[in-house]
């Protein structure tokens, strides 16, 4: 059996012990999330950022530039752009990738797949950008639910047979990124047989409740997910020749980015992740140096195991795992509580409809 090391390629989760202790140390990055804008042609339920319309103040193609170096000055190596809105409705996104391959650093960019056009994904796949075209389910009835437009389930297959085409899915530099929820999660295991047949990396992880899906009846059970994992692991095992161990929040990889990535979002606010929405500062204001080695948040995250409790603490899976902090801070208010969605804590707990536990 070997282990599972390729997909952590995705979205920068393939560093070293040496090299995170490294970065804490010296605080410094690997790796970077930046949003480029709010605008987006979807209505996801489950967007965390319930992104739409563009925002008034967003960061100029030269902020954006700006940013990217800092984080290149701080160590990091992999520029991830993500949501918030579509990355590629962002006008000058080609001229900020082709910025971000010229400081020679790794970048992927996180699409809903609508609107990439077999030109831009040429060049994109010049410039080795890792693609993770955003599907949920199989089903277009279910994908188009979802993502609350019409006709997005057919264009997304679509598009991921046109990246195949040209050859996107060769040398790990094609994702696609599912969010767990009641909707699609019957449909996880035929999905995630579907992209390893296909040598596209799945990268299914369990929701947050902020955003929209703070308004969606997407819960699932703790008993739900830890059976899914499971399964996607027996799958794995028995066809495929991988071993993982399962923990939340993403199938076969572990999430440690606390210790070494921030998020900007298009309006200059610094964030430790996406799921925790704690603003450390903004871009125009301080330097992305500045905030790393002023911010009392920052640094008790980034010193994790002491300031962890809880569960999670003692979990005998915490050496490669501390849970979804997102998922703590937007369920308990706690940022270092228990994982309350992880099926190794040792209280149990219920979500309502409404996104509050019982």
């Amino acid at each position: 059996m070997k282990i599972l090391k390729d997909p952590s390629k995705v979205y920068g989760l393939n560093f070293t012990n040496e090299e995170i202790e490294n970065a804490i140390k010296n605080n410094k990055l690997l790796t970077l999330d930046l949003e480029t804008s709010h605008l987006c042609n979807l209505k996801c339920v489950y967007c965390y950022a319930s992104s739409g319309k563009k925002l008034s103040n967003e960061l100029s193609i030269n902020e954006l530039k700006d940013i990217v170096k800092q984080a290149k000055d701080l160590g990091a190596r992999n520029i991830s752009i993500i949501g918030g809105g579509e990355p590629l409705l962002f006008k000058p996104i080609i001229e900020l990738v082709n910025y971000i391959h010229e400081l020679g650093l790794e970048q992927d960019i996180f699409t809903n797949g609508t609107c990439i056009t077999k030109e831009i994904a040429e060049q994109l796949l010049k410039m080795k950008v890792q693609l993770v075209v955003k599907m949920n389910s199989l089903k277009p009835e279910v994908q188009d639910y979802l993502v609350g437009v019409d006709g997005t389930g057919v264009k997304i297959m679509e598009t991921l047979q046109m990246l195949q085409d040209i050859g996107y899915n060769n040398n790990n530099l094609l994702g696609i990124e599912s969010i767990i929820c009641k909707q699609n999660i019957a449909d996880m295991p035929e999905m995630w047989q579907w992209a390893r047949d296909r040598n596209i990396i799945p990268y299914f992880e369990m929701i947050t409740f902020q955003g929209r899906a703070k308004t969606q009846d997407l819960n699932v059970t703790i008993e739900e997910l830890e059976k899914l994992f499971y399964q996607l692991l027996k799958i794995d095992e028995e066809k495929y020749g991988y071993t993982w161990n399962p923990h939340p929040p993403i199938a076969a990889l572990s999430c440690n980015r606390h210790y070494y990535n921030l998020v900007v979002a298009s309006n200059g606010f610094v964030y430790p992740c996406v799921g925790v929405d704690i603003k450390l500062g903004n871009t125009r204001h301080h330097k992305l140096a500045e905030i790393i080695q002023t911010s009392p948040i920052l640094k008790s995250l980034r010193n994790m195991k002491e300031n962890i409790h809880g569960s999670c603490k003692s979990c005998k899976q915490n050496i490669d795992c501390y849970g979804c902090r997102g998922m703590a801070y937007h369920l308990t208010g706690d940022c270092f509580a228990s994982d309350p969605l992880c099926w190794f804590n040792e209280k149990k707990i219920t979500i309502k409809k409404d996104g509050s536990i019982i």
